[in-house]
């Protein structure tokens, strides 16, 4: 286990927070917030992104067993038009940590933003999901469950491959958005831009 465990040394609850799916062009983002407890051991938790998908789910059915809490919640492509990706990340994992039924004592969130209006501690953590084990199970809950989701309307959009590119801006994704337009999925602002900068 590479990862630290706790920001804290003395016996705090703490709970990680991270985002999945800032940079596609469809789907929701997702978040969670995850409070591990410390008398229990997780092994393999790391950045979701370096793990491969049989390993994130395996995880992800280990951290929603053994945590003390966790949350996920998601912010529609609707949304993220209106507020912009960055506010609506924010907004997610704020959400998640209003519902956790355990009130941490500190917060730690992946990347250098801190979450507006939140009255907890928190702490920015650059690449945190990479560093302490609650930010890489929230990162781990955040990517499977969105990921499951994407499988899903996949099944009404086939021609998008969902379940292979998970919305991200793939050749074979952008191809398909000129072929067949947007729909209801996509992240409107997000594939406007694409095209006024001649990415497709």
């Amino acid at each position: 286990m590479h990862l630290k465990q706790t920001y804290y040394k003395k016996n705090k609850y703490e709970a990680g927070t991270d985002e999945a799916g800032r940079g596609c062009l469809a789907g929701p983002v997702y978040a969670a917030a995850v409070i591990l407890d410390r008398k229990t051991t997780i092994l393999g938790l790391d950045d979701s992104k370096k793990l491969q998908e049989k390993q994130r789910n395996e995880l992800r059915a280990e951290i929603e067993s053994k945590a003390l809490h966790w949350v996920v919640k998601s912010i529609t492509p609707k949304e993220i038009d209106r507020i912009n990706i960055l506010q609506a990340s924010l907004k997610a994992m704020y959400q998640c940590i209003q519902e956790l039924e355990i009130e941490p004592e500190l917060i730690l969130v992946d990347g250098n933003r801190r979450i507006p209006l939140l009255t907890l501690n928190q702490k920015t953590i650059i690449k945190g999901d990479g560093i302490y084990q609650s930010i890489a199970a929230a990162s781990i809950l955040a990517k499977t469950h969105r990921d499951e989701y994407m499988q899903k309307i996949h099944k009404k959009h086939p021609e998008f491959h969902w379940n292979q590119n998970k919305g991200y801006p793939t050749e074979v994704h952008r191809l398909a958005i000129q072929e067949f337009g947007l729909t209801s999925y996509h992240r409107k602002t997000f594939c406007t831009n694409l095209i006024e900068n001649s990415l497709f």
